[in-house]
């Protein structure tokens, strides 16, 4: 018989290494704002190119924004109202253009689209002028092709929410689809359209390699296009540190709108149980839904597969610095995953286990800050005291984990929360706190989203064409920029070739990761 009462505490995950990382965090990127403000001089005047680039940057990321989420709404719904064999690796495929490197999946857009490509040669076969990919629709096709299918998986998420019964009750009621859609799929669309917008909306803005490949003159350039330029073609850092200002207000304003917005990031989203559907099964419905899946996988798979059968054939005009580049971008990657990792898991910790609703923001840092406003702060601070080249994969790496820490977050904060609300005071009773509940309680459960961000962020960093962009010399090049470097000179073959490496690494280290996640998952 118990002889005094025991107050039972609630294991505590210790915010001190979470707002270490916050703050560490913080001062790397507000060094590099100092630096750049310091470099302007005082000087913030824009000249009508600046104002230009503004707005452009502004209205490619809407669009692209709208089409992406106005796109996914028939394509999700198709896919929540139909069973099918292969609907599994479909939903799967959805998730690969978020993954795949920018300057892959613009090659393969090229194959496509492009003036010597599948769809121009369709249009003068049947004797109509071709087209050019290049310019503001280029641009918001390729975001597009990147996003529709993040979107998509985002309403799918949310489809799966809903309860089988109200599918069950208004069969029983015998409502028309039309009402159905009214009272609940459109109620749903409004919920979750808002954030996947926000999400796309704010991707865009700071998206780089897009503008520097398909931009298509002065009429088409991004604030971080005209960054680069200022800082690669004119070596004008005091221009390039009023348009990384102008960049981060841009992109930081709409980070911090969107934070209300933006939902959580599920590495298995669409992929859960399917509610049984009685309001579908018209000839009509069945034709229309089919149609959206059959278009959106030909939007997917022909430039993947442009892609592969190019690539095969390129393989062997590759030259050998290829190979040693490829390397280069892998153990960059694989640093960036430890940097990630050192900093998300604490601040994915500390938010999930705070009472305070704004400390998520921190991890916006890496959305709105942009990677060439930081690059240019760097190579400003830099500069008196080494040569910049020397630290350029450095800096990549820091970069690459502060722009994938955001997605991390998403996907990290809701388990860790769940598992201290579920577990807390079992920890608490079996005194497990700091280091023995994160390796006893919180990374065991944790590991199949901890897998997912690790991939994520291996494949965002191994194809990753910015910051590198910046630094690089011949001799520290990775290999997107080596890929970049092969299609300015009309290689198109041996670029193809490289393509098909950098595929292969981005999609193999993904799989891998993601593989370990969920082999270490513990069961119920």
């Amino acid at each position: 018989m118990a002889e005094r009462i025991v107050q039972i505490t609630v294991g505590k995950i210790s915010p001190r290494l979470g707002i270490s990382a916050a703050v560490l965090i913080a001062v790397l990127i507000l060094s590099a704002l100092v630096a750049v403000v310091s470099r302007a001089d005082g000087d913030f005047a824009l000249g009508p190119s600046d104002w230009s680039a503004v707005r452009f940057t502004i209205w490619q990321a809407f669009l692209s924004a709208f089409f992406s989420t106005i796109l996914a709404i028939p394509v999700a719904r198709a896919l929540a109202r139909r069973r099918f064999w292969g609907r599994g690796f479909l939903v799967t495929l959805l998730g690969a253009p978020f993954i795949l490197p920018v300057i892959v999946a613009v090659l393969g857009l090229l194959a496509i689209f492009g003036r010597a490509g599948f769809l121009n040669d369709i249009l003068a076969f049947f004797g109509f002028a071709k087209v050019s990919i290049y310019g503001l629709h280029g641009v918001v096709l390729a975001h597009v092709f990147f996003n529709l299918p993040l979107a998509t998986r985002l309403l799918l998420q949310g489809w799966q929410t809903v309860p089988a019964e109200q599918f069950r009750l208004v069969a029983q009621l015998g409502l028309r689809p039309s009402m159905v859609f009214r009272l609940i799929e459109w109620r749903l669309i409004v919920r979750i359209l808002p954030g996947a917008f926000a999400l796309v909306f704010v991707i865009c803005l700071t998206s780089f390699a897009v503008a520097l490949t398909l931009g298509g003159g002065p009429r088409a350039t991004t604030i971080e296009l005209a960054i680069y330029q200022a800082f690669r073609f004119d070596f004008d850092l005091g221009r390039a540190a009023v348009l990384s200002i102008l960049q981060l207000g841009v992109a930081g304003s709409a980070a911090g709108l969107a934070l209300w917005f933006i939902p959580s990031v599920s590495f298995g989203g669409g992929l859960d149980r399917m509610q049984r559907r009685w309001d579908v099964r018209t000839v009509w419905s069945v034709v229309l839904d089919s149609t959206f899946i059959v278009l959106a996988l030909g939007f997917l798979i022909l430039p993947l597969l442009a892609i592969l059968l190019s690539g095969l054939g390129g393989l062997a005009d590759v030259p050998l610095a290829i190979w040693g580049t490829a390397w280069t971008s892998f153990w960059v990657a694989m640093l960036s995953v430890g940097a990630l990792l050192c900093a998300a898991l604490p601040m994915a910790g500390w938010i999930a286990t705070s009472k305070r609703a704004g400390v998520e923001a921190v991890g916006l840092l890496g959305l709105a800050a942009s990677p060439l406003m930081i690059g240019t702060g760097w190579f400003i601070l830099i500069h008196p005291f080494a040569n910049p080249a020397d630290w350029a994969l450095a800096v990549t790496i820091l970069v690459n984990a502060l722009m994938a820490l955001p997605f991390a977050l998403r996907i990290l904060v809701p388990t860790l929360r769940e598992t201290a609300q579920t577990y807390g005071r079992l920890s608490g009773a079996l005194g497990l706190s700091g280091v023995a509940l994160w390796r006893c309680v919180l990374l065991p459960r944790a590991c199949p989203q901890i897998g997912f961000a690790a991939g994520l962020t291996a494949a965002l960093s191994i194809g990753d064409l910015g910051v590198i962009a910046l630094f690089a010399d011949p001799d520290r090049a990775t290999l997107p920029l080596q890929m970049y470097r092969l299609m300015g000179s009309y290689r198109t073959d041996a670029a193809a070739g490289a393509a098909l490496i950098l595929l292969v690494l981005a999609f193999g280290l993904f799989w891998v990761m993601d593989y370990w996640g969920r082999r270490n998952v513990i069961a119920e």
